[in-house]
Order: C-alpha cells, then structure tokens, then sequence
C-alpha cells in the first residue's frame, strides 16, 4: 500500500513530525548563529588603551629628556585612564632605547622619547640596526632647546665678531670643547665654523661635566651649553656669553643676542625633543597619543616647567612631525660629513 492511499487521518502526524524537523532545525541554526554572533564580539579587542604604556627615553636619569618624559607622562595617563611608565635606555647614544621601540609591537604600548641624537646617529655609526626614518612613527613634537656659544671669563674676545676675528687671525689655535665626537654640541661648532669660516680646533670629552669645568678655567676657549645650564655660570661670571644659537632669543638669556644677529645670518641650531612609537602605529591610536600630547603641552603646569628648562613648546601633528624628522636627519647628515664625526 503507498503511503497516498491511507486516510488523511493517519497521514498528519508524519506531516506534523517533519514540520517539527524543521522547526528544530532551524532553530538550532539561529542558535547557533547566534554563538557565533556572541564570539564575535567577544573576539573585538578591548578600547585603546587597556593596560600600562611604556615610554623608552634614550637619555639618562635627570636629563631634560628624562624630567620632560616624566611630567607629559603624568599628565597623558591621568587623560589615556592607563599609567605611563618611564623607562631610561641611554646606551650607545639612544640606540639601544630605539631599537627596543622599533622591535616593539605596533599596538601603542610602547613609544618613546627621541632627541637629536636619533637623526645624527646614522651619520656617525657605520651599523645602526634600524632605519631612523622608515621604522619609527612620530607621534608628535615636543619641544625645542636653544643652545648659548660661551668662552671662558678670561677669552679675549667679547662678542662674536672679535671672537672671529682672533680664529681668523691664528686659524686652529683658538678651541672649542664637546660632550663627544658627533654629539649636538660637536655640530653646534662645526656650523660655527663653517659659517664663520674660521678654523677652531675641536677637543672631544667624554662627559660635560668636566668640559664645562675646563671652560671655566680656560683650559679651552668656547663650548656650547644648554641655555638653562648656562644661565646660572653667566649670571656669575664664571662664563662669557657670545650669543644664543637659535634665530630668536632666548627668554632664559633675553640680554644675549643670537648668533644670527651678531654676525652669522644663517645660523640656526638648537636641541630637541619629540614622542614617536613604532612605524605602522594604527591611525586611532596614532591621533589619540597625538592629541593627548599635544593637550598635556598645553596645561600651565607643564609649559612653566619646560620654561624653566630652556625648552620652547613645539607642538604638531604625526604629519609635520614626519616631515620635521627627515629634514633634520639632512641637516645633521651635512654637519657630521663637514665635521668628520664617524664612530665605529
């Protein structure tokens, strides 16, 4: 007998039975749909930022780069919700620190504080593990440090145009002293004597500390200095100041005029300080370390402190910093070849 043939009676509930297949069926489907759907979104990963950031400072404990990495730190995890820790890698003239950063993953847990020390570095050591343009990402600037030409009490020259007027007199006799070969202070001299063209003789040291001393004591003729350390050897004659490097004057030294405006027109050279990570952060992360720099720059708190240090606020954008960091890498370049500074 074909199932057709029973009474209509005795057909429903096979009927029934498959319509409840398929209503359990596809129920599981949507069950399952909806674990997926559940996985999903527990697979997203959690806002940015979800645990401690790291700041690398390739610079010692104390320096300006370290007291600055601090206090923009405070200010950014108080606004980030996550704590910023400082952590100082000043081997190898900041090498060491960077290659950290550029190996680090590209999530925004670990960025880093760089100085001019990361765009003269490839002109000076013949190995740099690391590309210091294409692998790092610039978050933003910070800020910039005028540096002061100053001689010793005893020097006889008073400002800049007698200063070059005695080099030019007895070409490499007169000195100028350096924290090191390729050091900012180094090409702070070399663009000195380029522009002036006058011959002083560089006498390397190993630590400022004791090439300040030996200016004092006239043991060498010129360095150049910080404006803010400068400033309290000025104020009591224990060093002559010439002139500040930047093309504007210094509000820690207002009374010393530029090098620009006491002689050498083209001359402009300072020290600085910029927030960079890994290259390839995301644009997210990216924008929001910008922003969140950028606001801590403009809090009075940190602007009365970098005024105190020497340090004039620079803020930007990743953008100008880009630019910023590969026309810096130029300029250093050229000085380090005019100067001879190579380093093994």
């Amino acid at each position: 007998m074909n199932r057709q043939d029973l009474p209509s009676s005795r057909r429903l509930p096979a009927v029934r039975s498959r319509r409840s297949l398929l209503g359990l069926a596809a129920s599981g489907l949507a069950a399952a749909a909806g674990l997926l759907g559940a996985g999903a979104a527990l697979a997203q990963p959690a806002p940015y930022p979800s645990q401690p950031i790291k700041v690398i400072v390739a610079a010692g404990v104390g320096t300006v780069g370290d007291i600055l990495a601090r206090l923009l730190s405070t200010h950014m995890s108080k606004a980030l919700g996550q704590p910023m820790v400082v952590e100082n890698i000043p081997a190898a003239g900041g090498i060491v620190g960077t290659q950290q950063l550029v190996r680090a993953p590209k999530d925004g847990y670990t960025i880093a504080v760089l100085s001019n020390n990361h765009v003269i570095n490839p002109s000076i050591y013949k190995n740099i593990p690391f590309d210091s343009i294409k692998d790092i990402g610039p978050i933003g600037n910070i800020g910039n440090t005028p540096l002061v030409l100053v001689t010793s009490p005893t020097f006889p020259a008073k400002d800049l145009k007698e200063l070059l007027a005695l080099a030019k007199a007895k070409p490499g006799v007169h000195t100028y002293g350096s924290a090191g070969n390729g050091t900012v202070l180094h090409l702070a001299g070399v663009l000195l004597t380029s522009e002036g063209n006058v011959d002083i003789k560089h006498v390397p040291y190993k630590a400022s500390g004791q090439m300040t001393t030996d200016a004092m004591g006239g043991q060498i003729d010129m360095i150049f200095l910080g404006v803010a350390s400068a400033q309290p050897l000025i104020s009591t004659g224990k060093l002559k100041p010439i002139g500040v490097t930047t093309q504007t004057r210094s509000p820690v030294l207002p009374g010393v005029p530029t090098l620009a405006e006491a002689g050498l027109p083209k001359y402009n050279f300072d020290g600085w300080l910029a927030l960079a990570g890994p290259a390839g952060l995301p644009k997210p992360i990216l924008d929001r370390l910008s922003a969140e720099l950028n606001a801590a720059l403009a809090l009075k708190e940190v602007r009365d402190t970098m005024a105190g240090l020497g340090v004039n606020i620079q803020p930007s954008t990743p953008e100008v910093a880009t630019r910023f960091f590969q026309t810096e890498l130029d300029k250093h370049a050229d000085l380090a070849k005019r100067g001879g500074a190579v380093l093994e």
